[in-house]
């Protein structure tokens, strides 16, 4: 019923009023609808009171009025916001079905929405936070588990990966879950919905994505080498002409600190409940498309490949090629993550 909706007076005066309201589907964290405002439809969207939904709205707020400055656009146009009740109304986009080789288009909108921001809006979000210390803990703890010998040196690798990380430079709009899903492949191009978890930092930790398996996505995917390829160069080609600058370093740091965070194995929810990669030797869990299993055997054999021409993490190529073998003997039946999105 549209007399359920959370449209205001403020909303009201502002936009005037909603009718023929339905709900949507939506994450446990919100509630959405979809209404028409003077004949045109138009998305509600209500963060409920649940932890940080405060911080929440305010980031998707942010976020989405920086991506306003991209031109075509790349994300809905925000119309209203009623803070009070952590409402916003956007643009209602009609997504189409993506094609075989979305992951151009994709990577391609994304370089433009992390092309959004430069160092003036430093204030404007949180800044992006990498792997830890417990993080290579759990990693290594991992490895002992599992009966795997820890190469000497590894230790080191690690304590400098996680520093480089926490220095990397950037100040893109980083999404923080650019999933398949939080991507509407419209007549007009990708745009991206659902900026919750919004943050500012190095476009290179989003890129690594396509190539990671999708960390924080219920729809863990891995798309065929040429697309991967072809998407990674349209995400470099479109930021050069979006900003006037290259991409600046490769990707296998950020993919590496991927492989440490257990947290990327479970759902939003369960993020920093328990030391996830501990559990990965006694039980199995699927998520969407994929087990926890097939989802770091997938990034440990995309971790040794990057790192198997004399990197600075040689060391954890080997470790990881070790542990992706000891798992593939002790759990044969594991299959490769899918190729194409859901």
């Amino acid at each position: 019923m549209w007399s359920t909706l959370p449209f205001g007076e403020k909303l009201r005066a502002e936009l005037g009023a909603p009718r023929r309201a339905r709900r949507l589907g939506s994450s446990p964290r919100s509630r959405v609808w979809r209404a028409e405002l003077s004949g045109t439809p138009v998305v509600v969207k209500q963060l409920i009171d649940a932890p940080e939904a405060a911080e929440r709205y305010a980031r998707e707020v942010a976020a989405l009025k920086l991506a306003s400055r991209v031109d075509p656009p790349v994300v809905p146009t925000l119309l209203g916001t009623d803070p009070g009740e952590r409402v916003l109304v956007l643009e209602h986009l009609d997504h189409q079905q993506p094609r075989e080789d979305w992951v151009v288009d994709y990577a391609s909108a994304l370089a433009r929405l992390h092309a959004a921001t430069s160092a003036d809006d430093a204030d404007m979000l949180p800044v992006w936070s990498g792997p830890t210390q417990e993080d290579i803990d759990s990693f290594l703890g991992l490895a002992r588990t599992l009966g795997v010998a820890v190469p000497s040196g590894v230790r080191t690798e690690l304590d400098g990966l996680v520093n480089r990380l926490l220095g990397i430079p950037g100040h893109a709009l980083l999404h923080g879950d650019p999933c398949p899903g939080n991507d509407m492949h419209t007549s007009s191009g990708v745009r991206f919905i659902d900026f919750e978890q919004a943050t500012l930092g190095n476009g290179l930790v989003e890129l690594a994505y396509l190539r990671i398996g999708f960390p924080t996505c219920w729809c863990a995917t891995a798309p065929p080498q040429p697309l991967l390829h072809a998407a990674e160069a349209a995400y470099r080609a479109t930021w050069r002409n979006a900003t006037g600058t290259e991409v600046q370093d490769d990707l296998t740091d950020v993919c590496a600190g991927w492989l440490l965070r257990g947290d990327a194995l479970v759902q939003r929810a369960y993020r920093g409940t328990a030391d996830h990669l501990a559990r990965i030797p006694n039980r199995d869990w699927k998520w969407g498309t994929a087990t926890a299993r097939q989802r770091l055997v997938h990034r440990l054999g995309i971790v040794s490949q990057m790192t198997a021409d004399g990197s600075e993490l040689k060391g954890l190529g080997q470790l990881a090629a070790a542990i992706r073998q000891g798992m593939l003997i002790r759990w044969p039946a594991l299959e490769p993550l899918p190729l194409q999105r859901p």
